[in-house]
């Protein structure tokens, strides 16, 4: 947006103002407050190279002007502005001006690598039907594409046409804690967008509550490679460091992709890093990518490494254990792992564990999990899951356990997590049914997640639509996938598990395989194995399809979508080996 900085080095640790842990009433306010330090966003390249420095000061400066530049083109208070969120100084300059206009930013995915082009226009054409854009920008590269998807729906631009539009001197509105600041999808929105709403009152008290459960301190710095367009990489790693005056290092979620190992570069590279979050599988890429004749003790430092944050999606303890065992010879302590659960329709966090505790774990009975009432066998040997300990609401929140008929459960009893406090949605946009279905009139969402309390912390179990649920029992699909993945050749994100009806009207658990072999004789072999190392672990006889590498589907934020998987199965879009032509 604005010529391109000519600071030397990344901007520094200490922004030179008191410390205020997101305190404010409206997202602009907190801009304001940050661009009078020295702080901001730095850019690097893959190889963790800084190419931008963009104090919070120069990003003010660009974000109101985009704003004149906004109302100039004719959007008003409440019009829509579509943003493919690429990383870079070119979204933050259009999300915060958009603020400022009294606009609402609506962040939209990049393309990922299922699917081609062809998956991206649609999912991106119905989002934007949904939303209902003034205008539509992107990075220039994508025009094409954006802009055949946003047809039908407002004029496209690229990044580099935004500078050259007027900006002439025009009023602006005054921020409103009460009023929507920004339209969040979820990250696998396709054919039934859900655009979560939510108010800069809502996204502040996230930020503080985030502030005070992380215990930020003056001098903290984050690294981020998690997408914009998903709540944890655009409230956790965008608007967080922001509302606490931090500087933030970025590196781009594609060159992550392709060098995973370059995060933990970064974290080492700049003294000061303290902060970066990531899902289980983030830690799953690089303790894999590690080989073990590195000497990793000359290559990393993540002794600074405070908040090891870890959410997104169920919180794998065995790959916490190998990113430990992978990178304790470069200084990086289990107990910076912090676990928390959140989900966009609370703005992000709910609950988050104190830092420094680590990875804490509740032993549970499979039995437990599955609700099974018979008797236990004293001869067979009884089986445990380790759930995570996903710490305790942040400051405002609170969290209930119910059954399915709406009874408050007791500690330690597993059902359905609701969740209550000031930052959550004030619903769907333009969606009162799927509002009223999940928000009750009290101020309760039902987050669709199963868990339950135990002394006061959260523990999830699973997805409540995931559950298969086979004879009156419940069988969490991550059993099924974590025990395919103790087979050697597989890992995590290569099994989707899901239940399918017979022909006889039977439900029978199902999975996909992603496999690399190309000899009939070794899938036969690997599908055996599948099957008893199922029946093993589980009792269960599964349906087991080997399928083509990178066959099943992400959502844009990385986790595995099995409603997709189970739905491209039955539809033939997803062709096992064994019949493909």
């Amino acid at each position: 947006m604005s010529a391109i900085s000519v600071i030397p080095g990344p901007t520094p640790l200490d922004s030179g103002l008191p410390l205020v842990r997101g305190d404010f009433p409206t997202l602009c306010h907190a801009l304001d407050y940050a661009a009078r330090g020295r702080t901001g966003l730095n850019f690097h390249d893959s190889r963790a190279n800084l190419v931008r420095a963009y104090p919070y000061a120069e990003l003010r400066a660009d974000a109101l002007l985009t704003a004149r530049r906004l109302v100039a083109r004719g959007l008003k208070p409440g019009d829509r502005l579509a943003l493919i969120a690429e990383t870079g100084p070119d979204f933050p300059a259009l999300f915060f001006g958009a603020l400022y206009a009294g606009v609402l930013p609506v962040p939209l995915p990049m393309p990922t690598s299922f699917g081609g082009r062809s998956a991206y226009v649609l999912q991106l054409r119905q989002q934007l039907r949904h939303a209902e854009p003034a205008l539509v920008v992107g990075p220039d590269a994508l025009l094409d594409m954006v802009a055949e998807a946003a047809a039908d729906v407002a004029p496209a631009l690229p990044w580099s046409a935004v500078p050259a539009l007027p900006a002439p001197a025009a009023a602006l509105p005054d921020p409103q804690a009460r009023s929507v600041a920004y339209l969040q999808y979820s990250s696998g929105s396709t054919r039934f967008p859900h655009g979560v709403a939510v108010t800069h009152a809502a996204v502040m008290a996230n930020l503080k509550g985030q502030g005070e459960a992380l215990e930020i301190r003056k001098g903290d710095r984050c690294v981020s490679w998690l997408p914009w367009y998903h709540d944890m990489g655009l409230v956790g790693c965008l608007l967080a460091p922001m509302a606490g005056q931090l500087s933030v290092d970025y590196l781009s979620t594609d060159d992550f992709a392709r060098r995973p190992l370059s995060w933990l570069t970064l974290v080492s590279r700049n003294p000061g890093t303290t902060i970066s979050y990531s899902p289980s599988f983030g830690y799953d890429i690089c303790a894999r990518r590690i080989s073990t004749q590195t000497d990793v003790k000359a290559r990393f430092d993540l002794s600074r490494w405070r908040v090891a944050g870890n959410g997104a999606d169920m919180i794998r303890p065995d790959v916490c254990q190998a990113f430990v065992d992978a990178f304790a010879d470069a200084g990086f302590q289990a107990s910076a792992f912090t676990p928390s659960y959140g989900l966009a329709e609370a703005t992000l966090a709910v609950t988050i564990a104190p830092p420094g505790q680590g990875i804490l774990c509740d032993l549970v009975d499979e039995r437990r999990l599955s609700g099974d009432p018979t008797p236990p066998d004293p001869d067979r040997p009884v089986r445990y899951r380790a759930i995570v300990n996903c710490g305790r609401p942040i400051a405002g929140h609170r969290v209930e356990i119910r059954g399915d008929d709406g009874r408050l459960l007791p500690e330690g009893e597993i059902g359905r997590v609701f969740v209550a406090g000031p930052s959550l949605m004030t619903g769907y946009f333009r969606d009162e049914a799927a509002t009223r279905a999940c928000l009750s009139a009290d101020g309760w969402l039902d987050t669709g997640d199963m868990g339950y309390l135990k002394g006061g912390d959260l523990y999830i179990v699973g997805r409540a639509k995931d559950m298969i649920i086979l004879n009156g029992r419940n069988h969490w699909p991550q059993d099924i996938e974590w025990a395919i993945e103790q087979i050697e050749g597989f890992k995590p994100g290569d099994i989707a598990a899901f239940s399918i009806t017979l022909p006889s009207g039977e439900e029978a658990p199902a999975v996909l395989v992603q496999c690399r072999s190309a000899d009939p004789a070794e899938r036969e072999r690997l599908k055996s194995v599948i099957r008893q190392k199922v029946r093993q672990l589980t009792g269960m006889t599964c349906i087991v399809e080997l399928v083509p590498p990178r066959t099943l589907p992400r959502t844009t934020s990385g986790k595995l979508s099995r409603s997709k998987a189970r739905a491209l199965y039955l539809s033939g879009e997803i062709v096992p080996l064994d019949r493909a032509a």
